[in-house]
């Protein structure tokens, strides 16, 4: 009985290793490396994106900029559960919802009013030092378009 209890309890501490590993993977200061990304025109530019704890959520601010060449500041505090959490600062979106797919692996969904404008399918390397954004999305004007943005960590 002891051994079993022994196993569960390893078990659930490499579990919770993981879970903690994987949110800790795509931490940091990511910066657009506009020579690998191939950018749809009159898509909106994220030029830095910061992943950082907030408490036992994560906290993403992303500074780049609009199609008009206005600077976009935008912020967005939740899990990566899938669930809808409130988004700021990006006139395109007000809820952002992210999910984890694996340790290396989120998908992304933004809405405005309930209906869906973006969605994002992010990749971080095997080596941890980049990571690949596959966007598509809807435009202000109801144009469709499609961007992929890599990033390099700084």
């Amino acid at each position: 009985m002891k051994i079993r209890t022994g196993l569960l309890t390893l078990g659930l501490c490499l579990v919770a290793v993981m879970c903690f590993a994987a949110n800790d993977a795509m931490m940091g200061t990511w910066k657009l490396n506009e020579a690998k990304s191939k950018l749809a025109a009159g898509a909106p530019k994220n030029n830095t994106v910061v992943y950082e704890a907030a408490g036992d959520s994560v906290k993403i601010t992303i500074d780049g900029t609009a199609p008009d060449g206005s600077a976009l500041h935008s912020e967005w505090t939740g899990k990566f559960d899938g669930k809808d959490y409130a988004s700021t600062g990006n006139p395109n979106e007000d809820m952002r919802s992210s999910k984890q797919i694996d340790d290396h692996t989120l998908n992304v969904t933004s809405k405005k009013g309930g209906k869906v404008v973006l969605t994002a399918h992010v990749v971080l390397a095997a080596d941890g030092k980049s990571r690949t954004v596959t966007v598509t999305g809807t435009d202000a004007k109801g144009k469709k378009y499609k961007s992929v943005a890599v990033y390099d960590k700084q």
